[in-house]
């Protein structure tokens, strides 16, 4: 390709469409014109398709290409079951809504130029799809149903509505319940009855077989299963050792005491902790490993690491950034060993203010290896065995809790937002089924780490903020107003309110107003929705702040083993301290980093849908040993369809709407509750309710509740 005469063509292009005598013309008729030779059509037709994807033309229902009409919109097509989308445009707040008329063809993932309606239904902004540009699913994971003459895949994606239909031929000898990867030949077409079509490239086992229930939502997510062989051989040639060369010129911090506080059954650990008294002031070392040293850029390890994006924790498996050699072994902070960091060394005042701080190459030593559940007991439970066995690191650990109390507060006070919903930890046998589902809260120790984590993530984003070099920030965006309006008029039913000017609110009325609904009864209520009115967090090379912790300045810096954009930034971070940041470095990285944080992004919402996913299954699956048992949970949300409801071990499940008796119940959508037509009697969110076990689906991953009183009086 001839770069400069492509680009040369498309400016051409886009001032043809623009001359106000230009009359709308096919695509033949525009290369005619422009005495495009036979040997170019293709890649004239591909500067039409991006020129297109770019809202920089317009296609018209006849074909004709003119120019770009400002209803006319490009993004992501997201399906739905039920037959309608929306379709996620970037930049955009907010979705638009497809109508299942107005889908022409469009399949889950697909890239699509939409046109914008007038009107529609509610607040929502209807759009139909004009063309589709690109397809996003090649491959779909799902059950195989075998009929006389053929045979079809229900979809494990909930957002497909339709099946696969596989010719006989093309099964691959596939039988009943067996989970397959089927790839599509064919998209369907709903105006002739069509539907998608398929073969089966692979059968993962059968849906009854241990972990192939699994297996099918790391193959429907996409996730890598293992690592090529290039990348494998790459890892193993790292030295087992750290070798003096490695050592020459970084600062010795060994005889430094120093201990990594991590889950009992973390084997990749990143991050250690320092901390000693220097008169009223705190001297906090936060240590890293230094991956880097071991992974170049752009070597295989490297753009397998790009590609991943982050690691993925399953239920039952945790699928690594990096091969095991690399995160368990020399790249890990393991005790009484020699590695490579960078480090960060705070000095904090007693009001939790950073009043001067070091970044560095250092090599370290850790002195211990501690569990969150050891320091629990040290300085939460005073547990004398726990204290006696590690009597030369109390003192190190109390002193932690102090300063880790002092930052806390001090991010109280400007606002920092803290949502304490529990997290889950699923017990699960030899065979994948799940044993024991519990909250996983978390504690005193938990929280240090958080503590210590969050300040040399600040520290590290304003030191490079204001060196004004490229770099890799996390942010997360201000609430969106609307949502913001809907949530004070919704909270003042309760007595409570917020101050918000028109466009913003500060996050600090947001933790006001979780502190005051703290322990009473709606607190479940007004924190879900809460909440839901925040934006979603993200990696970008503009540092436009983080929301939720109320904080112009933040980066991901502590985590190089399991997440990318802190690996990235720690590149960034030693050519600065060895004096290579120079103009043709610095270019390098404004080229590189945009596409870094956004792949990092997408890579974290595949993985925390992933997990999502794999919980809710093992959730299903043990309820599945509860059927006809009582509960008491809370109500987690109401829909038109029904009432969710969160039990203690935080399993949420579905009560119909035809399940509720003695009255016609709607959904009161203004005031979030389900109100009976005649008795008046309502259910809202937050409240206490007693349920019984109805059904599960492990194919959907749904759990079934009935009230009980309902039960009772059967």
């Amino acid at each position: 390709m001839n770069r400069e005469l492509y680009d040369k063509r498309k400016n051409l292009i886009c001032e043809l469409v623009a001359d106000e005598m230009y009359v709308p013309m096919k695509e033949k008729e525009i290369a005619a014109f422009m005495q495009v030779s036979k040997e170019d059509r293709e890649e004239f037709h591909q500067i039409l398709e991006e020129l297109l994807a770019q809202s920089r033309l317009s296609l018209t229902s006849k074909g004709k290409y003119t120019k770009p009409d400002e209803r006319i919109v490009t993004g992501i097509f997201i399906s739905n079951a039920r037959g309608f989308g929306f379709v996620e445009v970037e930049g955009r707040d907010g979705d638009l809504f497809i109508p299942d008329t107005k889908t022409n063809g469009a399949f889950h993932k697909d890239t699509v130029q939409v046109r914008l309606l007038p009107g529609g239904k509610g607040k929502r902004q209807e759009a139909e799809v004009i063309k589709v540009l690109a397809r996003g699913m090649t491959q779909i994971v799902g059950t195989f149903q075998k009929s006389r003459n053929f045979g079809f895949v229900l979809p494990d994606n909930s957002k497909l509505s339709e099946d696969i239909f596989v010719p006989l031929e093309r099964s691959k000898g596939a039988v009943d319940g067996h989970k397959v990867v089927v790839e599509l030949t064919g998209y369907g077409d709903e105006q002739k009855g069509k539907k998608p079509e398929g073969k089966v490239i692979e059968i993962l086992g059968h849906m009854n077989d241990p972990g192939v229930d699994i297996l099918s939502i790391v193959r429907n997510f996409e996730l890598p299963t293992g690592f090529e062989e290039k990348v494998l051989t790459q890892a193993e040639r790292v030295a087992s050792e750290v070798s003096e060369a490695d050592m020459q010129g970084r600062e010795d911090l060994r005889k430094v005491q120093m201990v990594t506080i991590d889950g009992e059954d973390a084997k990749d650990l990143d991050d250690a902790i320092s901390i000693s008294r220097e008169g009223d002031n705190y001297l906090l070392g936060v240590h890293i490993a230094d991956v880097t040293n071991y992974v170049q850029e752009n070597s295989a390890l490297d753009r397998e690491a790009l590609n991943r994006g982050t690691s993925v924790y399953l239920v039952d498996r945790v699928i690594p950034m990096l091969p095991h050699v690399l995160s368990n072994g020399i790249c890990s902070l393991n005790q009484g060993e020699d590695r490579l960091a960078l480090s960060c060394i705070m000095t904090v005042n007693s009001k939790g203010e950073v009043i001067d701080y070091r970044i560095a190459e250092t090599v370290i030593c850790i002195d211990r290896r501690m569990s969150y559940t050891s320091v629990k007991k040290i300085l939460e439970d005073k547990d004398e065995a726990e204290r006696e066995e590690h009597k030369e690191f109390v003192p190190m650990f109390e002193q932690m809790e102090e300063l880790a109390a002092i930052l806390r507060e001090k991010r109280r006070k400007r606002g920092s937002i803290d949502f304490d919903f529990p997290e889950t930890k699923i017990i699960l046998d030899q065979e994948g089924h799940p044993l024991e589902i519990k909250p996983y809260d978390r504690n005193t120790a938990t929280k240090i780490i958080e503590d210590f984590m969050l300040l040399a993530n600040e520290t590290v984003a304003q030191h490079f903020y204001w060196l004004d070099l490229p770099f890799v920030y996390r942010i997360h965006g201000n609430p969106d107003p609307e949502k913001i309006t809907q949530l004070g008029i919704f909270i003042r039913n309760f007595g409570y309110g917020l101050k918000a000017s028109k466009d913003e609110i500060h996050p600090k009325e947001i933790q006001k107003l979780l502190g005051r609904i703290e322990g009473t009864k709606e607190e479940m209520l007004i924190s879900r929705l809460t909440l839901r009115s925040m934006k979603q967090a993200k990696y970008s090379v503009d540092c436009t702040g983080h929301f939720g912790l109320a904080c112009p300045y933040y980066c991901h810096f502590t985590s190089p083993i399991r997440r990318y954009p802190d690996l990235q930034i720690h590149r960034i971070i030693k050519e600065q301290l060895r004096g290579r940041l120079k103009e043709e470095r610095t270019s390098h990285y404004e080229e590189i980093l945009p596409g870094v944080a956004d792949r990092s992004s997408k890579m974290e919402r595949r993985a925390d849908e992933a997990e999502r996913e794999t919980d809710k299954l093992k959730k299903a699956e043990y309820m599945e040993k509860h059927i006809g048992e009582q509960f008491e949970g809370v109500i987690s949300g109401i829909t038109s369809w029904g009432i969710y409801v969160e039990l203690p071990n935080t399993v949420e499940g579905l009560i119909h709407v035809s399940e509720l008796e003695g009255d016609y119940f709607y959904y009161d959508e203004l005031n979030y509750e389900m109100v009976g037509r005649d008795s008046g009697k309502r259910y809202r969110l937050g409240e206490r309710i007693v349920v019984i076990v109805d059904g599960t689906d492990r194919f959907t991953r749904t759990v079934d509740f009935i009230p009980a009183e309902q039960e009772e009086g059967v």
